[in-house]
């Protein structure tokens, strides 16, 4: 079985961004900046925020964390995104999510400008991507796409899952797979007999949100098994995906490890989304 290893293709990925950033720095005098917005102290997220101000800073671009307090105003935050939107200074804008329990996700998704959203995710954004003309791609989505191009995978002409239809994950892995020529169908919690769509799919991508739901008996021979999934409720406290990985070796022709595999990949690919509206902007 192919191990389709996700730090290996962050690595290439991250190596091709040193060059586009250095040239980025000659025409303008600055590096392509990501301005990343937290509010409150929720710990896993200020690791996630740390991880993706070094990840930039490792490539040569740059990174402001702006931390908020827990009990910012909705009409405060938003005025402190489109503060950032007017920022010249400013390529791409990430707010961290969750966000504390008073303040709207949705308001939030209104207001950061699509020009700057390295993230992908808000309605504006979506709405180009949808209609097939992007600004950028959302991130674990786009990874996927850039790991199985990494490995020659060509899903033109496949059979191709997706479980889970999430705005961040499922619904646009339908489209970038379609778009890609493959034929597309995509389950959910409410499919009925799940086993009966994955078991007849050459390429099966699993995002669904629950840990270890999928196994050997639910691909058929030499399917390609993409795993967003991460939990940390694997055998021992370790972390694990969507998928039963340990079963595939023999069986599967292709498959991503948790952890190693897409999760690499989503922070890559928003260093070079942040780079890509940087460029689109100058």
């Amino acid at each position: 079985m192919l191990i389709l290893d996700g730090k290996e293709v962050s690595n290439h990925v991250r190596t091709s961004l040193i060059p586009r950033i250095a040239a980025f720095k000659n025409k303008t005098g600055r590096a392509p900046h990501l301005a990343v917005v937290i509010c409150g102290e929720d710990p896993a997220s200020q690791v996630y925020v740390r991880n993706k101000k070094a990840a930039c800073e490792k490539v040569g671009m740059t990174s402001t964390i702006h931390a908020l307090r827990e009990d910012i105003t909705q009409p405060e935050l938003t005025e402190m995104i489109e503060t950032l939107n007017a920022d010249e200074g400013v390529d791409g804008i990430l707010v961290q999510f969750p966000l504390p329990k008073h303040l709207s996700t949705h308001e939030v998704l209104q207001t950061v400008s699509p020009l700057k959203d390295a993230d992908g995710l808000t309605y504006k954004s979506l709405g180009y991507f949808f209609a097939g003309q992007p600004l950028v791609s959302p991130c674990t989505p786009k990874g996927v796409m850039t790991i199985l191009k990494h490995y020659n995978i060509n899903v033109e002409g496949m059979n191709a899952v997706v479980v889970g239809r999430s705005n961040i994950v499922g619904k646009p892995m339908a489209m970038l797979l379609t778009e890609a020529n493959a034929t597309v169908t995509l389950c959910h919690s409410k499919t009925k007999n799940l086993a009966q769509f994955t078991k007849n799919a050459d390429l099966v991508v699993v995002a669904a949100g629950k840990a270890q739901l999928l196994g050997k008996d639910d691909f058929k021979k030499d399917a390609i098994v993409v795993d967003v999934g991460m939990h940390g409720s694997g055998q021992g406290g370790k972390l694990c995906g969507d998928v039963r990985f340990s079963e595939l070796e023999g069986w599967a022709k292709a498959a991503t490890p948790v952890p190693g595999g897409v999760g690499p990949m989503t922070i890559t690919t928003l260093l070079e989304n942040t780079c890509l509206l940087a460029e689109k902007r100058v």
